[in-house]
């Protein structure tokens, strides 16, 4: 990082060049400011996900101009699956893709590049503070230690706490929930599974597996628990959840994974991460500071989708920045309110999360909407996010499943 070779006197370091971070860093280059995008990664790091788009993130990635380019990449897909434990099973409609966050991160984050944003490979260690104001960051690369400084210091670092604690910013620092998947090269399994499979059982209490086909003939396989630890004052304690036995149960219970595992090749190897739901878990704002994205809890719990709120509440703070860039009070204000307006969509999925615990309810709401197109058209809904996907399993929305 030498004057000859860099861009001087950043005005935002944005910390995380995942979704988050760099669908701001795009926004805010792109009106014009001087932005630092940071990774410890080099560009097209790898993440533990389910890789699926769902309406909201195609949304997103229109606002940002990228739709189209990430589509010529992504493997398109009509439909959810929903499978319960007893092998009924409703294909739910939607606008929906299949693509690597390999790939799908260095886009966003190339794409934030050449709107202007300049790069640099270091981890984050700590905030520089005066007066009561954060006013940059302290960096490594390397055995080099970087103090950099600038206005606002936005912080996209995942899920993972460890910077959250450096910045004073974690209220909890064990994950909401955990995720564990891996790829699979098959080819003679194209056309076959179609759908983003999504499989609630018995055998995978409390949690729910998926596959998911990804482009070139690969499937991305996995299992999620979302409601993974018990939160105790806010340092938390693991339950009693082995990912990798109940990814042997879900394989063993699903017969198309049993034929994938049989049809294919691994590419890699299996892959765990912690998931942080529900926008809570960490402070969202301190003077200097945002907290975007995962690290701020914006994955959904019940289904744990998180691309599209990233990409969301990334382009939230980017906007509250450029709104009231001088008074960091209003800027913060202006964040926090956002968020604040975001969080009855996040309570909503937690509520439906009882499916995961008490997978007889997907039995239930397959059973129905199989005769039910109303009830079909509420669960697309819940995809677009037009739907309540906590009235489905309350007790009044139980009760209308057998009058509608």
């Amino acid at each position: 990082m030498t004057p000859s070779s860099t861009p001087a006197n950043p005005e935002v370091l944005v910390i995380g060049a995942g979704p988050a971070g760099s669908a701001c860093a795009r926004v805010l280059a792109q009106a014009g400011r001087r932005v630092w995008l940071m990774d410890q990664h080099p560009l097209g790091r790898d993440k533990t996900c389910g890789d699926g788009l769902i309406p909201d993130a195609h949304q997103a990635l229109a606002r940002l101009g990228l739709l189209d380019a990430v589509m010529a990449r992504a493997e398109p897909v009509a439909h959810v699956a929903c499978i319960g434990p007893r092998g009924g099973r409703i294909d739910v409609p939607g606008t929906l893709a299949v693509l690597p966050r390999r790939e799908l991160d260095e886009l966003l984050a190339r794409a934030a590049i050449e709107a202007g944003a300049h790069f640099e490979q270091a981890r984050f260690e700590a905030p520089l503070e005066a007066a009561g104001r954060v006013v940059g960051a302290r960096l490594k690369r390397g055995d080099e230690v970087i103090e950099l400084r600038a206005p606002w210091v936005v912080l996209a670092t995942g899920a993972v706490p460890k910077a959250l604690q450096a910045a004073g910013m974690c209220e909890r620092h064990t994950p909401s929930g955990v995720a564990l998947r891996g790829y699979i090269k098959a080819p003679s399994m194209v056309g076959r599974i179609k759908a983003l499979e999504v499989v609630w059982h018995q055998a995978v209490r409390p949690g729910y597996g998926w596959i998911f086909p990804a482009p070139n003939g690969c499937f991305n396989i996995g299992v999620g628990v979302t409601d993974s630890h018990k939160d105790l004052n806010g340092k938390g304690q693991k339950k009693d959840v082995n990912l990798r036995a109940i990814f042997d149960a879900f394989v063993a219970a699903y017969a198309p994974a049993q034929q994938l595992l049989a049809k294919g090749e691994w590419v890699g190897e299996l892959k765990g991460a912690p998931l942080r739901c529900t926008l809570t878990g960490a402070r969202w704002t301190r003077p200097g500071v945002l907290v975007t994205g995962e690290a701020a809890g914006s994955t959904y719990s019940f289904t744990g989708e998180g691309i599209g709120k990233a990409l969301e509440t990334g382009m939230l703070a980017a906007d509250a920045l450029l709104a009231a860039f001088d008074d960091d009070t209003a800027a913060r204000a202006r964040y926090e309110a956002a968020l604040t307006a975001l969080r009855p969509k996040f309570e909503l999925y937690e509520r439906a999360n009882r499916v995961n615990a008490y997978p007889w309810l997907a039995d239930l709401l397959i059973w129905r909407a199989k005769k039910s197109p109303r009830l079909l058209k509420r669960m697309s809904g819940v995809l677009n996010e037009t739907s309540n996907p906590g009235n489905l399993v309350s007790l009044k929305g139980l009760a209308r499943l057998f009058t509608e």
